[in-house]
């Protein structure tokens, strides 16, 4: 529970919303409808919980104007709830990161150039020739390889790697855990025996791009993988070498991308998804969960692939017809080329 505490008037004028009933009421913490105590600020974004308007105990709600007549308590009323949820949970961050200068732990290469306003916890080292910008957060036992730059107000949480020539923007954040420029998968068959393919590249990141925990991103082969501005990856995803992701693009966990891979701007990409190589993900296209890719978008729209959950009697037996579907298309096709024969005499 947050110890901020805001006025319902504060809150209406941070978010440009309507105020209905007590603007001095204080609001100290976030919570669901079912959930929320009398200090706290709840909300509603879908028709479904509309049930819980009649019982919750939330102090305030914030809600649509299609709403208003549900509620009898505080409201504050705007065209886009959840957004509005979004920005007002980010006054509620418990946080403990701040400028704290660098701890006496680190390990700090010569060469390095380090801003006085950046932050660098224990355990934390930085290799030659790194750039760390103003404002910038380093959490502990993070790994800063030779030839990076991290971007003014990054944060960087505790365990991150960035192996050399990776370069990352401005208001970033990368979760624990997360790998950045490991060498893509290249190697060449000699004979049974693999050879390894020297990763030459590096990883650039630009603004306002987020990583979550567990998150690997390879380097390039040649060139950089690149994840463009306002991208925004959640944990476990896999990007492949030479990877280049558009702008503002949104891929849920468990994804995994193959290289050279060319994802449009605005895209999103559900969880579990997998996208093979050398592909070209049109702007504006929606993937469904549990999709594999295996050839390139060109028209946006919303893709998907594999089958619905069902019954297991039931997807037992639908696999059985899928063995034959082979067969039978050649049946039909045997029997629409007879009757064409039989038009045709």
């Amino acid at each position: 529970m947050s110890s901020n505490e805001y006025t319902l008037q504060q809150l209406a004028d941070f978010l440009s919303a309507e105020l209905h009933g007590d603007g001095d009421f204080k609001v100290s913490a976030l919570s669901t409808l079912e959930k929320a105590g009398s200090s706290d600020l709840s909300f509603i974004a879908n028709s479904k919980y509309q049930k819980y308007l009649s019982d919750t105990q939330a102090g305030a709600i914030l809600m649509a104007p299609s709403d208003v007549g549900l509620f009898k308590g505080n409201a504050l009323v705007i065209d886009n709830p959840y957004l509005a949820y979004a920005r007002v949970s980010q006054l509620f961050v418990l946080s403990s990161e701040s400028a704290k200068g660098i701890a006496a732990s680190v390990i700090i290469a010569e060469s390095a150039k380090i801003a006085e306003t950046a932050s660098i916890a224990q355990g934390v080292v930085i290799g030659e020739r790194v750039v760390v910008d103003e404002g910038v957060i380093i959490g502990p036992n993070t790994v800063v390889g030779d030839d990076c730059f991290i971007g003014a107000e990054s944060v960087l949480k505790p365990n991150v790697t960035l192996y050399p020539d990776v370069h990352v923007g401005r208001y970033c954040l990368i979760h624990s855990g997360a790998v950045l420029g490991a060498d893509g998968f290249g190697f060449a068959n000699d004979e049974g025996d693999w050879v390894k393919i020297a990763q030459l590249g590096g990883v650039r990141l630009g603004n306002n791009v987020e990583v979550g925990a567990g998150t690997t991103i390879d380097r390039g082969a040649l060139e950089h993988t690149v994840i463009s501005d306002g991208v925004i990856l959640d944990n476990q995803i896999q990007i492949a070498h030479n990877v280049t992701i558009g702008e503002k693009t949104a891929i849920a966990g468990c994804t995994a991308v193959a290289g050279s891979t060319k994802i449009g701007a605005g895209c999103t990409i559900a969880g579990a998804c997998g996208i093979t190589g050398h592909l070209n993900i049109a702007a504006g296209s929606h993937i469904t969960a549990m999709s594999l890719v295996t050839k390139s978008i060109i028209e946006p729209g919303v893709y998907s692939s594999g089958t619905g959950m069902l019954p297991h009697k039931q997807w037992k037996k639908n696999v059985v017809r899928f063995r034959q579907l082979d067969e039978l298309a050649r049946r039909i096709k045997s029997v629409e080329d007879k009757i064409t024969e039989i038009k045709g005499s």
